[in-house]
């Protein structure tokens, strides 16, 4: 458990916090009554009589009683003064609108006004001691605003999951994983598409991330994973390395220690892998993934996403329809294919091929496509699950 200042949450971006303890109101919401009008705060029981003009009420005063026979000029928000019990509009007026309506010295008073007209009660949207919000409530942006307008300025949060993302392979540039075009274009590096992308989708569901790059040495490797994990990591995510290549130094290093590699029978994403690992001195789960960047990500959204979003207080699932396909494809039939797809006009358009290097096509998805497991054809009008991944 953590202690969040309102004001650094409010500006803390995007990644969600969930409240580790219930919030109780130290004040009614609203905390007074207050004008739900630019109007005339009065008597109900004046309502069709003309009163004198008093001084006007602005918002953010403790204005004097209201006495009787006058109507008392008040702007939205502000304090309605004891004794009053009702506001018209300032439309209603002849004056039709401040700042002209200051100007008269009387005012009518329409014939048709009750008590409670225009008039915020305190405590209408929440009463004092009562739940502003609960345990395991996601820190929302509606939430922090209702902490703020109760005077609350810090809460207990859930401390976020803990993630360190491994990318690994000798191929991988130095300098943090991101290079320029010549780099890449000039040499036989590649750039650390994997660990930004899911550092990202992990910040996505309010997990903190720290990324770490090793080649294909197995003993550098775990030297690294000692390093990088200590205390900090709950969880330990590796991309690459898992296949049965002559460098899976993923592989090599962790699955004499316990990781299980366990291929599934998903395209793409075959290769998967999970254990718990000593690292560090200390148990750590450790999840494998592919190499291949869109492998990854569509392992991430199977496999992880729908936990790590649980535990955040966000719905598990991604929003899914069953929508015909306009278009023509195949699949192994002995595989789960996820395919990347738009939307038009009510019908699945596939975006690019099945590969797994396919990044940007991944890009301009909009959705996953679920092609199942006995499928090896896909015609125009056949029925597929989607998954919306914006």
């Amino acid at each position: 458990m953590s202690v969040v200042d309102l004001a650094v949450a409010s500006g803390a971006g995007r990644g969600y916090r969930v409240l580790a303890t219930a919030v109780p109101a130290p004040t009614p919401l609203p905390a007074f009554n207050n004008s739900q009008m630019d109007g005339f705060a009065v008597r109900a029981a004046d309502a069709g009589t003309t009163l004198r003009v008093v001084a006007p009420i602005p918002a953010g005063l403790v204005p004097p009683p209201l006495e009787p026979g006058t109507a008392a000029p008040i702007m939205t928000g502000a304090r309605i003064p004891d004794g009053a019990d009702a506001v018209f509009p300032v439309e209603s007026t002849p004056a039709g609108a401040f700042p002209a309506a200051l100007d008269a010295d009387v005012v009518p008073v329409p014939d048709d006004l009750a008590a409670g007209t225009f008039v915020r009660v305190a405590g209408s949207d929440l009463r004092a001691g009562a739940a502003i919000a609960r345990a395991g409530q996601p820190v929302t942006p509606a939430v922090l605003g209702a902490l703020a307008g109760a005077g609350v300025a810090t809460v207990d949060v859930v401390r976020r999951p803990r993630v360190i993302v491994v990318s690994t392979g000798s191929e991988l540039l130095d300098d943090g994983g991101v290079g320029t075009a010549g780099d890449l274009r000039d040499g036989a590096a590649i750039g650390d598409a994997n660990g930004v992308a899911l550092s990202a989708a992990f910040a996505e569901v309010g997990v903190e991330t720290r990324r770490v790059r090793v080649p294909d040495d197995a003993e550098r490797f775990v030297d690294a994973l000692d390093q990088a994990v200590g205390e900090w990591a709950d969880v330990v995510l590796t991309t690459g390395g898992i296949s049965a290549g002559a460098y899976e130094v993923v592989r090599q290093a962790l699955e004499p220690r316990g990781l299980q590699v366990t291929p599934v029978a998903m395209q793409p994403g075959g290769p998967q892998a999970l254990g718990s690992v000593v690292i560090a001195g200390r148990p750590v789960p450790v999840v494998a993934f592919p190499g291949n960047p869109v492998s990854a990500l569509v392992s991430f959204e199977v496999f992880l996403r729908p936990v790590l979003a649980r535990a955040a207080g966000l719905p598990g699932a991604r929003p899914s329809d069953d929508l015909p396909s306009a278009d023509t494809a195949t699949s192994p039939a002995g595989k789960h294919q996820v395919r990347r797809g738009t939307i038009v006009d009510g019908r699945v358009q596939f975006v690019g091929g099945p590969s797994s290097h396919l990044l940007w096509h991944y890009a301009e998805a909009t959705h996953l496509v679920h092609v199942p497991v006995g499928t090896s054809q896909v015609d125009p009008g056949d029925v597929l699950t989607v998954w919306s991944i914006r």
